[in-house]
């Protein structure tokens, strides 16, 4: 099918640089706006085609780092057979693909809207992302915040973290957790789309829980034992 992104007229520069329309594409689509009908878009043949109709699908990080089906209801006008527009819905699929980011475009041509002497319209959905409740996505890779005790953030220890897939895994932790300390695990963020088998990190960032309360024998020590490792 023809590309319908072509006017029929093409704009100009002029002598500020700045971009000037032809006359009558400007006194068309003026006209339009002041009238509150949609612009018709036509290519070559002079064909037109209607404005697309856009639309938002929102995924889990899961579905966009696994892959999904998700199924889609559609409302559009059709044309009857004696000339009238009645609407009509239809299920559309999409097949989600690993590793797809916010805004990819999916596009449903001759999916959209019918008009009398036009082409029938396109329908697009743009992804966008679910806020998650542990994880955040930057790029390819992964955030998790994990709230840990001043004792274990000091002295060390093993937390069971939260994957993406909803398994855990056991986390060794021997240095002392300090304001701005991470800890990476590779390939545990979200699948790379033009890698496919590859992932990105998962970066946990750590919450150091204070005690609220020490009493004054319990703040002797500790000034004690902070004193001589400075």
């Amino acid at each position: 099918m023809e590309s319908f992104d072509n006017f029929m007229a093409t704009p100009s520069l002029n002598s500020s640089g700045s971009l000037r329309m032809p006359h009558r594409m400007q006194s068309r689509n003026d006209s339009s706006r002041r009238s509150g009908t949609p612009i018709m878009y036509s290519n070559s043949s002079g064909m037109l085609k209607p404005p697309p109709i856009e639309k938002t699908l929102e995924c889990t990080l899961e579905e966009l780092c696994y892959g999904c089906k998700k199924n889609v209801m559609i409302t559009r006008d059709v044309l009857t057979d004696a000339g009238g527009v009645v609407q009509e819905e239809e299920q559309l699929t999409i097949n989600v693909q690993s590793g797809w980011t916010k805004g990819t475009k999916i596009t449903f041509v001759g999916k959209g809207n019918e008009r009398p002497g036009a082409y029938t319209g396109d329908i697009i959905y743009y992804i966008s992302e679910k806020k998650h409740q542990l994880f955040k996505r930057e790029g390819d890779d992964l955030e998790l915040c994990v709230e840990i005790p001043l004792l274990k953030a000091l002295t060390g220890c093993t937390i069971s973290v939260p994957l993406l897939g909803g398994e855990h895994m056991n986390l060794t932790l021997d240095d002392i957790i300090h304001p701005g300390y991470q800890n990476i695990i590779n390939g545990q963020g979200m699948s790379i789309s033009k890698e496919p088998g590859k992932r990105g990190n998962l970066r946990i960032k750590f919450l150091v829980e204070f005690p609220t309360h020490l009493t004054d024998n319990q703040r002797s020590e500790v000034f004690g034992i902070l004193q001589n490792s400075c």
